[in-house]
């Protein structure tokens, strides 16, 4: 009787182990179908932002020539006697910023990374790692407030020259904030390089410096390199930090205490208002976003084809 009863009970926790197996089973056909689907919208999304972004640009070059876009001085499209819409102004704003933010965050940024990898504990890495990414965590907005009323007043104290707004003060900001990005990156790409070659090298009597950046440096250059290009697109992609503490003034000059515009920064001030649907002004965020878009595409290019070019195989 007792025998009879443990079949029973055998019996049906097979019953049971069966069913689990079969849920389990279609569980497992839905998610490559759900996986799926969302790799479909992102390809859509991506589509379509794309060819919005085409058709209207096609639409504001029927009222502007390309000559003049690309190769005019002076960005004024709000003047109502003789607008001009020359990009190179707003180019130029692009690049000073980023060029300032990258002689910020490639060095900082790659010594963090250094440390991180090769000199820190692994308790003083859990510790700092988790405290230099909340810096990719803040609002962008807040660094601009930071940048205007901290870092502008700070380096007028320097530069009396400088400008309320300017592009060296965004710029290092902006510098700061794309600096977790880059360490983040560089110190996986360092970490996964094979604890046999760092043995190796100390085997034939370096110090740990010569391994680093002898040895490690070189051996983790694609994952580095990516690294930082990525950031750099970050940081041309930038918005509100630009706005808030760039100013507004489009100038085709080198000078980093004066007032500028960005890109990003033109297009939130059109898209804020200033300009009615339909009109020129209107159709020019969409040229101007399309010049963006295209800045951005070539640097991620970048980065996947340096990354596979210096990949090294272990």
């Amino acid at each position: 009787m007792a025998l009879g009863k443990a079949e029973k009970i055998s019996v049906q926790k097979l019953i049971e182990e069966k069913k689990q197996k079969r849920s389990g089973f279609t569980f497992e056909k839905i998610i490559p179908s759900l996986l799926l689907l969302t790799a479909i919208i992102s390809v859509l999304t991506t589509i379509g932002i794309l060819f919005t972004l085409v058709f209207e640009t096609f639409e504001f070059f029927t009222r502007v020539s390309v000559k003049e876009f690309f190769t005019a001085e002076k960005w004024y499209p709000f003047s109502t006697t003789n607008a001009s819409y020359g990009i190179l102004p707003l180019i130029s704003g692009t690049l000073k910023v980023t060029f300032i933010a990258s002689l910020v965050a490639v060095p900082i940024g790659l010594a963090s990374a250094i440390f991180l990898s090769e000199y820190a504990s692994d308790k003083t890495r859990r510790i700092i790692k988790p405290i230099l990414e909340v810096l990719a965590g803040i609002p962008t907005i807040v660094y601009g407030f930071f940048a205007l009323t901290f870092v502008t007043p700070v380096l007028r104290e320097m530069i009396p020259s400088l400008e309320i707004f300017n592009a060296l003060s965004p710029g290092i900001v902006v510098g700061i904030m794309i600096t977790p990005m880059i360490a983040s990156l560089s110190e996986d790409a360092m970490s996964s390089v094979p604890n046999s070659i760092r043995e190796g090298a100390f085997a034939l009597g370096a110090t740990k410096l010569e391994t680093t950046f002898k040895v490690i440096l070189p051996a983790a250059v694609s994952g580095i390199m990516a690294s930082i290009v990525l950031a750099l697109s970050r940081a041309i992609g930038e918005t509100m930090i630009v706005t808030v503490a760039g100013g507004s003034t489009p100038n085709l000059s080198w000078d980093v205490t004066s007032s500028i515009q960005t890109m990003t920064a033109y297009i939130v001030q059109v898209s804020t208002g200033d300009a009615g649907y339909g009109t020129t002004i209107y159709y020019s965020i969409y040229a101007v976003g399309m010049t963006l878009f295209v800045f951005t595409l070539g640097m991620n290019l970048l980065a996947q084809f340096i990354s596979r070019k210096f990949r090294e195989e272990y």
